[in-house]
């Protein structure tokens, strides 16, 4: 069997895929002090099996060409226009030649349609549930501890989005030289049906890419 590395696995580490999250909360979790710590603020226990590890700074262990797949589910989404990129071009890097790349994450489209649909209705909400969708606004400032702990630990917004055409010329950016949609009956490896998740796919791109 190959090299099969995931970012951003959150609860889904299948054993046999090299699984990694940037969630301080999976540090943390495994020290036992700060697991007791944490518990009362975040229902979140991340399998055993995966490791901390930002694909912005590099996945701890994964050397340059040495991946038959990598995949994330959105994930890129809570990375910032320059860090996405980054990202990327990380991804692109540890994998081998010919080695396959899938991503999901938000689609904007959905959003915009949403939004001209209302607009036009001159419905007063249209632009509040336009920000609320794109997850990229602030609705209530929260204070305290709580607050502190999910902005630093937890937080799920979005930094940047996209639609079909500006994040496939940017994954062609980062050097994959085939870029094309998928949906999650197009399975050619079925490694990819132990990471991938059917309800992922909803309002969301999904791209296979080729190094």
């Amino acid at each position: 069997m190959g090299k099969y590395v995931q970012y951003g696995c959150g609860q889904i580490a299948p054993d046999e895929w090299i699984n990694f999250d940037v969630s301080p909360t999976l540090r943390l979790q495994k020290v036992p002090l700060f697991r007791l710590f944490l518990k009362p603020f975040f229902d979140v226990n991340f399998p055993k099996n995966a490791k901390y590890g930002n694909i912005v700074r590099g996945l701890p262990g994964i050397s340059k060409n040495s991946c038959d797949a990598v995949f994330c589910s959105h994930v890129l989404e809570h990375l910032s226009l320059y860090t996405c990129r980054i990202a990327l071009k990380n991804t692109y890097k540890i994998l081998k030649p010919g080695g396959v790349f899938r991503v999901i994450l938000p689609d904007l489209w959905p959003c915009i349609k949403k939004y001209i649909k209302e607009y036009k209705q001159e419905d007063t909400s249209a632009s509040i549930n336009f920000i609320n969708c794109t997850m990229m606004g602030t609705e209530k400032r929260l204070l305290g501890l709580k607050a502190m702990l999910k902005a630093n630990f937890g937080s799920e917004a979005h930094l940047w989005m996209w639609d079909k055409y500006s994040f496939a010329e940017e994954i062609k950016k980062a050097g994959f030289k085939t870029v094309k949609p998928y949906n999650f009956f197009d399975k050619k490896d079925k490694m990819f049906e132990l990471v991938e998740e059917e309800e992922r796919f909803r309002d969301s791109l999904a791209f296979e890419a080729i190094k």
